[in-house]
């Protein structure tokens, strides 16, 4: 069996012994594999522009799109929106800073990361509600991206309109040949590993970025370069406050899942710097373009027809040019598979490399997700309003505690040290073992705080205070868990008897 000390672990730096040495703990196989150990320095290839292009493509998805140009069909003004987007950005980049700090220290993926709070075997939690949430939207966003490729594939050949008409397990011929397309093409650049997906992640965003404003451009020109700037009377005084808040929490609570596993990418990272200047030009400024084009694209769209349109793919559809339509078409195939493989495509993988270490690694854990998305029959999902709302969005009412206990754990109760070898131990002496591998502490917070977060999330009678339900079940997991921690765990750390993780080392 392999052993580890407290000098630090990687996936060369472990040490193979069959009995572990006088003051090392054995290192377990259902616990430890390459995948899951500290990146180290020599293989952090992620710098600025990587950072940016991802948020590049995460901003400028369909969904979120569809989310701004609502905020102008609910009667928001064009500066309210972009007062709301300012003031979510913020608050995201900050989030964003603190879990990727953490990452970029340790080197560790999302489910060895949640050991820290949870326990060695109590992670499995927090992992798999980030799992189950990815898998599904991975299905999901799979059959959004096949819709696009049917218009695309339909405009060019329109006999194949034919092939449209049937209904096999929901989806016709046509649905099946390009949802499989798409599943195998996004399959294909992950299978390739971390590496590839940082390419194909800094190549879609230039594209996303030329196409969107190119649609923006086209729009306004248009409509004779003056747009609407509201669709009626926009609110005033304290319910335009209200308002613009609430559309902000909204807007923090879309990246919950990504808030929480940013650590799956910053791992990648050489310094904090790279982390907050690759985070500053891909949130706060790239998230104001992302408004501002929205808005364009909602008042352009009014001022022409008095039509409240629901997504870009509606004005794309209107394109009167054969070759701009499928010009457009194509760079939302491009956005789509983006976002899918950097939010719903990387983090099912190392959660279930992590579930069973000894049988899957990173690209088997990746295809097994991606076979589970199929099986699911996600158009189904998405025309089910129930099934979104109440099971998606009652595990995404989750992620505000599992975000407020990993963080306060790490950086309050812990001072940012971390005794990274223990993380992949199961003896009972290791500090992360707690009882039986849970802190039942941490347990102890997450419940109430989730309690309160879905409640808020989805009873009616909460209906206003349900868009800031992430902030309550954050804040709440926080305090609890902070309230509740092991105060000799705590002296532990700010002792020195847990090593401090120098990056330059894994």
């Amino acid at each position: 069996m392999a052993s580890i000390s407290r000098s630090g672990v990687s996936p060369v730096d472990v040490p193979r012994a069959e009995t572990a040495r006088p003051g090392e703990l054995p290192l377990s196989p259902r616990l430890y594999s390459a995948d899951l150990a500290p990146t180290r320095a020599a293989n952090r290839t992620w710098g600025r522009y990587s950072l940016f292009a991802l948020w590049t493509n995460d901003v400028h998805n369909i969904a979120n799109y569809a989310f701004a140009i609502g905020l102008f069909a609910l009667g928001l003004s064009g500066a309210q929106i972009l007062a709301a987007f300012a003031l979510g950005a913020l608050v995201i980049y900050g989030l964003m800073n603190l879990s990727g700090y953490m990452g970029q220290k340790t080197g560790l993926p999302y489910p060895v990361l949640c050991r820290i709070s949870f326990g060695i075997h109590g992670a499995q939690v927090p992992a798999l509600v980030r799992a189950v949430i990815a898998i599904a939207w991975f299905g999901i966003q799979t059959y959004l991206a096949s819709v696009v490729l049917r218009v695309l594939l339909t405009a060019i050949a329109p006999a194949l309109q034919a092939y449209d008409q049937n209904a096999i397990l929901g989806l016709s011929t046509l649905g099946w040949v390009t949802f499989l397309g798409i599943w195998c093409v996004q399959v294909a650049i992950f299978a390739y590993g971390m590496e590839m997906v940082r390419r194909y992640e800094s190549l879609a965003g230039p594209v996303i970025l030329v196409a969107f404003t190119a649609l923006a451009g086209w729009m306004y020109w248009r409509c004779g370069l003056s747009i609407a700037w509201s669709s009626g009377n926009p609110p005033t005084g304290s319910t335009m406050c209200l308002k613009v808040l609430g559309a902000a929490a909204l807007w923090v609570s879309l990246y919950g899942s990504m808030i929480l596993n940013f650590c799956d990418f910053t791992r990648n990272c050489p310094d904090k710097r790279t982390i907050n200047m690759g985070n500053f030009w891909g949130l706060p400024v790239n998230m104001l373009g992302f408004a501002l084009i929205a808005v364009v694209l909602a008042g352009a769209q009014f001022s022409i027809d008095g039509k409240l349109v629901q997504s870009p793919t509606e004005i794309v559809a209107a394109i009167p040019n054969t070759a701009g339509l499928v010009l457009a078409c194509l760079a939302f195939l491009i956005v789509t598979v983006a976002v899918n493989i950097m939010a719903n495509f990387v983090a099912p993988a190392f959660v279930l490399t992590n579930l069973a270490p000894k049988l899957l690694n990173f690209r088997r854990a990746g295809l097994l997700s991606a076979a589970i998305a199929v099986l699911i029959l996600p158009w189904h999902l998405y025309n089910s309003p129930s099934v979104i709302v109440y099971f998606l969005g009652g595990l995404g009412a989750l992620l505000g505690p599992l975000y407020g206990i990993i963080v306060t754990d790490y950086y309050l109760v812990r001072r940012s040290r971390v005794n990274l070898p223990q993380l992949y131990s199961e003896s009972p002496e290791a500090a992360y073992h707690y009882r039986g591998g849970v802190n039942l502490r941490a347990v102890a917070a997450f419940i109430p705080a989730s309690l309160i977060a879905i409640v808020l999330a989805l009873v009616p009678a909460f209906d206003t205070l349900s868009q800031f339900s992430w902030f309550f079940g954050a804040g709440l997991g926080g305090l609890i868990h902070y309230a509740l921690a092991d105060r000799r765990a705590r002296h532990l750390d700010v002792s020195g008897e847990a090593i401090a993780v120098d990056s330059a080392q894994h």
